[in-house]
């Protein structure tokens, strides 16, 4: 009803702008011939039926635009329903086929990302058991070498799954030329990881409370601009923060370092909370920027920068 309104206005208006330029330029020149002001007159009439036929056009083309945007959003939510259901199949296959529908979606659908990568950590903080990821291991640097005694199909399928959410989660995390600002959440509470490798990616906290690092984990060049969470987390293998940047600070409350450290270049601010037991070893030293808080006494940390600890502590730092 409202768009037949409208073309009748527009005709009405149409033929209102004629006859008033018709009749203007009859005044203005009446030697004029009348079939030239007519004809001058019917131009301008006809423009404001112009003017509304590109209207209309533009009107549904929004229209057009609005529904297909409308109808991929229905898409999409059914290919995540789906994916997230197969998250549960038996199949290992078809679970990291779900892992790579959900990436997928993910990249298409920023609106995705953030949910997509709170689903992956979710199934990795999933219970499981593998007999490679034993307290002490052979080797702790080389945590998975696929064939072990007492490890069966079912755990190795199973590592190969948890294996490329790692992987996915670090893809989706944005990393160099990658222009998304957003601070996406991390949350792997409680999850056993395996060569976790996030060198170089830009997010917002990293919640890793109870976690367990198996294998050779790297921060390398992170950049983190909320906080990163190790609180009562067990690194079994070395790890590395080298070069990373820590703005949000850092929790190491009664974290356990099985191995080397490697906190060359890196820096924290906001706070940092050393673990009881310093890294031993670490290699290098970690940069502690003005302004930072000190949760607790610093002691066997080799620490650097503008940071200093309050004066009841530094005293400690100064003699050990």
């Amino acid at each position: 009803m409202r768009g037949r309104g409208l073309l009748v206005a527009s005709v009405l208006g149409a033929l209102v702008v004629t006859v008033v330029t018709t009749a203007v330029l009859v005044l203005v020149d009446p030697r004029q011939p009348k079939a030239e002001a007519i004809k001058t007159g019917g131009l301008a009439g006809g423009s404001i039926i112009a003017l509304y036929a590109l209207w209309l056009n533009d009107r549904r083309r929004r229209v057009e635009e609005a529904r297909h945007e409308l109808e991929s959003e229905k898409v999409a939510d059914e290919r995540f329903a789906r994916a997230v259901e197969l998250l549960g199949n038996e199949a290992d296959q078809v679970r990291v086929g779900a892992m790579h529908v959900l990436a997928g979606l993910a990249n298409t659908t920023p609106r995705y990302k953030q949910t997509v990568l709170s689903v992956l950590c979710a199934y990795l903080r999933r219970p499981f058991e593998h007999a490679a990821l034993e307290k002490k291991p052979e080797d702790p640097e080389q945590a998975y070498l696929g064939k072990k005694r007492d490890v069966t199909p079912e755990q190795d399928h199973e590592m190969t799954v948890r294996m490329t959410a790692q992987r996915l989660i670090t893809d989706l995390l944005p990393w160099g030329d990658d222009p998304d600002p957003t601070p996406y959440q991390v949350d792997l509470t409680g999850a056993k990881l395996v060569h976790l490798r996030l060198e170089g990616r830009r997010f917002g906290r990293l919640v890793a409370r109870r976690a367990q690092f198996y294998g050779i984990t790297q921060f390398n060049e992170a950049v983190l601009s909320k906080p990163a969470l190790f609180s009562g987390a067990t690194f079994h293998g070395r790890v590395t923060f080298r070069d990373g940047r820590f703005a949000g600070g850092i929790s190491f409350q009664d974290t356990t370092f099985d191995g080397e450290v490697n906190v060359t270049g890196a820096k924290v601010g906001t706070f940092l909370h050393s673990s009881p037991e310093p890294p031993r070893p670490q290699v290098g030293e970690l940069e502690v920027l003005a302004g930072t808080a000190f949760r607790n006494d610093p002691v066997g940390w080799r620490l650097t920068g503008d940071g200093q600890p309050p004066a009841r502590l530094q005293d400690h730092v100064q003699q050990d």
